[in-house]
């Protein structure tokens, strides 16, 4: 995916949990990162589900303003259970 760095708009992730697990009242989390290392604690942002998608507002104005760049998206579930899930979701190229 790629936006202009002037673009405010939330970024959606699609996530499956384990089978007969509901995720929707489970804390998730996005971070976007551009070094090839796991995101750090400051790196995540705290975000929200709608329609079995995670989402998170990103660009100027909102708590992950994002410079010029490629960057790592990440996702981060804590379903019940003893399951912890953080996965790369995927690539944004901020132009």
């Amino acid at each position: 995916m790629q936006i202009p760095a002037s673009s405010t708009e939330y970024l959606h992730i699609p996530v499956t949990g384990p089978d007969g697990v509901d995720l929707t009242g489970a804390q998730v989390r996005i971070a976007a990162v551009m070094h090839r290392d796991n995101p750090s604690g400051s790196e995540w942002k705290t975000a929200d589900w709608i329609g079995g998608e995670a989402r998170l507002l990103i660009g100027p104005g909102s708590e992950l303003a994002l410079a010029r760049g490629d960057y790592r998206v990440w996702v981060s579930v804590d379903p019940p259970g003893a399951e912890n899930i953080t996965r790369i979701a995927g690539h944004l190229g901020v132009t």
